[in-house]
């Protein structure tokens, strides 16, 4: 008899590193890591304020540092104590407009970060195996509405995504070092626009939102045509534990996808399914028709994650209307009903589980 998900993520050895655990994503690994009971520490920078990490008043919650992925001697001294098994690398300046305003940053935190992790990583016989978070952002994108699958070609316009195109160039490089002197087992993992409760970063449009209703603010609604394929932060997130699992048995995998299995939501019908929800109601947005050439971003953007169906086993468990909606409702929770967003993320995550022991 099959052993279930669960039970077998459950079995996943510690501890786990996880770079960059302040974050929104980060974040939320660690609930779910410690709902699994797998051992975790974290390397990131401090937590910015009204984070969901800073929210949920996570500090000292899990064994962690405080420091810049940059700086090559504090990340090895915890490595080195540590002595981390995994490694999961989310540590990223993810934010594209940010990106335009401090490209060299941006290369040196998504690039050269990286290196340290993997340079590092790669001298420890205890580290058995890597995942590097990248992005759906990566591929050569003609706004022809193909959904992409691993082997297509990547290409970055704006600063953020080609220092993620120089990422998965970092990664291509270990991986062969991996074949020529051997190595932990090492993949690096696609996704993007994951949405969930607790997301307060500048620049995207359910925080831009939330920040609204919370000031009572009118907001700008910007490139209300771009559709983008939303999905709930606990697929990806579970799809990375899944493919460390995999990785440890022996199966090689280079990259994959993890994304919804329909198309995108454009940022326009978000806007009406927020005004859905009875305390979003009456909030007001003005929508700005974006001329496409001032656009930074691409318009439509959409991944193909038929390999992880097919060798991780997995597909996702929410739509991108279930994501919205289980996005709003934390908010409601965590707003109206005085969940604290501990409270409200573990309750999403008892959810995930229950959805997997029927899958």
């Amino acid at each position: 008899m099959e052993i279930p998900l669960g039970q077998r993520l459950r079995e996943l050895p510690g501890p786990l590193l996880l770079t960059g655990h302040t974050g929104f994503k980060g974040t939320w690994m660690t609930f779910l890591l410690e709902h699994l009971n797998i051992p975790v520490v974290g390397f990131s920078l401090h937590a910015e304020k009204d984070s969901l990490f800073d929210r949920a008043q996570r500090t000292g919650a899990i064994t962690e540092a405080f420091s810049d992925i940059r700086d090559y001697a504090a990340l090895e001294r915890f490595i080195d104590l540590h002595k981390p098994s995994t490694i999961v690398h989310m540590a990223a300046q993810p934010l594209v407009l940010r990106s335009y305003e401090s490209p060299r940053e941006t290369f040196e935190v998504n690039v050269m970060g990286t290196v340290n992790v993997l340079d590092i990583a790669f001298k420890k016989a205890f580290v058995k195996s890597i995942i590097v978070v990248t992005t759906d952002k990566v591929y050569k994108n003609d706004n022809l509405g193909r959904a992409f699958i691993e082997t297509d070609p990547l290409e970055g316009k704006d600063p953020y995504s080609a220092s993620k195109v120089g990422t998965e160039a970092v990664v291509a490089a270990w991986q062969q070092i991996s074949k020529v002197s051997g190595g932990p087992m090492l993949v690096s993992v696609r996704a993007g626009n994951v949405i969930g409760g607790g997301d307060f970063a500048a620049n995207r449009i359910i925080p831009d939102l939330i920040r609204g209703l919370i000031t009572k603010n009118p907001i700008e609604i910007r490139n209300p045509n771009s559709t983008r394929p939303w999905q709930h932060v606990l697929d990806p997130l579970l799809g990375y534990l899944v493919t460390l699992e995999k990785t440890l048995t022996g199966i090689e995998l280079q990259s994959i996808n993890f994304g919804p299995l329909e198309n995108g939501i454009s940022v326009s019908e978000i806007v009406e399914i927020f005004r859905s929800h009875s305390i979003f109601s009456e909030f007001q947005a003005s929508i700005k028709n974006t001329n496409p050439t001032e656009n930074l971003e691409a318009l439509t953007l959409m991944l193909n994650s038929g390999m992880a169906e097919s060798v991780l086993g997995i597909k996702p468990l929410y739509d991108s209307n279930q994501s919205l909606d289980l996005t709003f409702g934390w908010w409601e929770k965590v707003l109206s009903m005085k969940y604290s967003p501990e409270q409200a993320c573990l309750e999403d995550i008892t959810d995930l589980m229950e959805k997997l022991s029927y899958e």
